[in-house]
C-alpha cells in the first residue's frame, strides 16, 4: 500500500469540512422545518443523500477499485493454484515412470550381468587347467 502523503491528507480534511457544513445545512432545513412547519418545503432523505454520495462519492470509488483488485488477485491466485497443482500432478506421474524405467534397466543389466560372471568364470577356469 501508498503511504498518504500530505496533499491527500489535506483533500481528505476538506471533503470532511465540505461533509460536516453540508450536514449542518440539512440538519437546520430539517429543524427549522419542524419548529414551523411549511406547505412549500418538503424535505427528503434525498438531500442527505445527495450531501453523502457527493463528500463519500470518492472514497465508494476506491473502495470499489481495491475490491476490484482483490477480486482480480484472488482469481489469480485461484488460477496458479490450479497451475501448479497440475505441475506437481505431471511432475508426480513422470517420476513414477523415470523410476519404473530404471527398475526394468536394473533387472535386464542384472540379466545381462549373470551370464558374463558365468563366461569369466569359465575362462578363468579354462586358464587353470592351462
Amino acid at each position: 500500500m501508498s503511504a498518504t502523503n500530505p496533499e491527500r491528507i489535506g483533500d481528505i480534511s476538506q471533503k470532511v469540512a465540505e461533509f460536516e457544513g453540508e450536514l449542518q445545512d440539512v440538519v437546520r432545513k430539517n429543524v427549522t422545518y419542524w419548529r414551523k412547519p411549511s406547505e412549500n418545503e418538503v424535505v427528503s432523505a434525498d438531500g442527505i443523500n445527495a450531501a453523502i454520495q457527493r463528500v463519500a462519492g470518492a472514497s465508494l470509488d476506491e473502495i470499489d477499485h481495491v475490491i476490484g483488485q482483490l477480486e482480480s488477485m484472488r482469481d489469480t491466485l485461484r488460477r496458479e493454484g490450479e497451475r501448479v497443482q497440475h505441475e506437481i500432478s505431471t511432475y508426480a506421474d513422470l517420476s513414477q515412470s523415470a523410476m519404473a524405467s530404471m527398475k526394468i534397466i536394473a533387472e535386464g543389466l542384472a540379466r545381462w550381468e549373470r551370464p558374463t560372471r558365468s563366461l569369466t568364470d569359465a575362462a578363468r577356469a579354462v586358464n587353470a587347467t592351462d
